[in-house]
C-alpha cells in the first residue's frame, strides 16, 4: 500500500476494519459471546475466510477466543474491551446506512460467500 499523509493509527485502524466481513463479525459479536458455528450462520461467508478473520481480530487484541475443557472442546468468541470500545463506530455506520444506502439496491445483490 502506498504511504500517505495520513495519521499511522488512523490507516492501521481503517486496514484492520476495512477488510471484507470484519466489520459485520464485530457487529454480531456485539451481542454477546458466541460459537464459531453461531456467527457462521449468522453471516454469508465461507467458514475458512471466518476463520483467518477471527484469527486476525484476535492477534489484534480486538477478539478473544475462549476453550471451555469440556467434551467435546467448547469454543467461544467474543469482543475484549478494545472491541467493545469499536461499538460506537459500529453503530454510527449502521445509522448512516440506514439514511444513505438504498435497500432496493442491496436486496438485488446476492450474498458473496468468498
Amino acid at each position: 500500500m502506498k504511504q500517505t499523509s495520513l495519521c499511522p493509527r488512523l490507516q492501521k485502524s481503517m486496514d484492520i476494519i476495512g477488510k471484507r466481513w470484519t466489520g459485520l463479525i464485530i457487529y454480531q459479536l456485539l451481542q454477546g459471546p458466541q460459537r464459531f458455528g453461531e456467527i457462521e450462520a449468522a453471516l454469508p461467508l465461507s467458514g475458512r475466510l471466518l476463520s483467518e478473520r477471527l484469527k486476525d481480530l484476535e492477534q489484534e487484541g480486538i477478539v478473544r477466543r475462549m476453550v471451555f475443557p469440556e467434551t467435546p472442546v467448547r469454543i467461544e468468541y467474543s469482543l475484549t474491551d478494545k472491541g467493545l470500545a469499536l461499538e460506537s463506530v459500529i453503530r454510527d455506520l449502521e445509522h448512516w446506512s440506514h439514511d444513505w444506502i438504498e435497500a432496493d439496491s442491496i436486496c438485488r445483490e446476492k450474498p458473496d460467500r468468498s
